[in-house]
């Protein structure tokens, strides 16, 4: 089967199908295609690897896809193989929080403040003093339900 000159993203998405569904099978005269018993590797797995080797994906990246299993996964379209890149990295504009521009000396972080003494003990019962609104469990002083005997 040739492999369609401008991919679209049906043809990705039926080439994951074809890689996972036509994955091999062990048996005791060699691998076979899991799905139609063929010798592996079989003519769409050939079709679905060529299809994801055109659209970008590398070798380990489809034996990923084989080993994860799920022939619904999803493969971005267009692929981008994202690398760390060689260039110089460009600095930031605007800072995020904890995080200085390129150049600027670090600020020391300040940590976070929680209440102290009083302050804890004037929490409402069943909330974590410090935390936002997540109710904590009583201490089980006796079961809930009636032991069987």
């Amino acid at each position: 089967m040739p492999v369609p000159a401008p991919l679209t993203p049906e043809d990705v998405r039926l080439a994951v199908r074809s890689v996972v569904v036509h994955a091999a099978e062990e048996w005791p005269n060699g691998p076979l295609c899991r799905n139609d018993g063929a010798s592996y590797p079989c003519r769409l797995h050939r079709w679905g690897r060529r299809v994801l080797e055109t659209h970008g994906l590398n070798e380990r990246q489809i034996d990923a896809l084989i080993r994860h299993g799920n022939p619904f996964v999803h493969v971005p379209f267009p692929f981008t193989y994202t690398t760390p890149r060689s260039g110089p990295v460009p600095a930031r504009s605007t800072p995020t929080a904890g995080h200085p521009v390129r150049g600027q000396a670090a600020r020391p972080a300040t940590p976070p403040t929680r209440p102290t003494g009083s302050a804890m003990r004037s929490a409402a019962p069943g909330l974590r003093p410090g935390l936002p609104g997540r109710p904590v469990a009583p201490p089980a002083t006796a079961p809930r339900w009636p032991r069987a005997s």
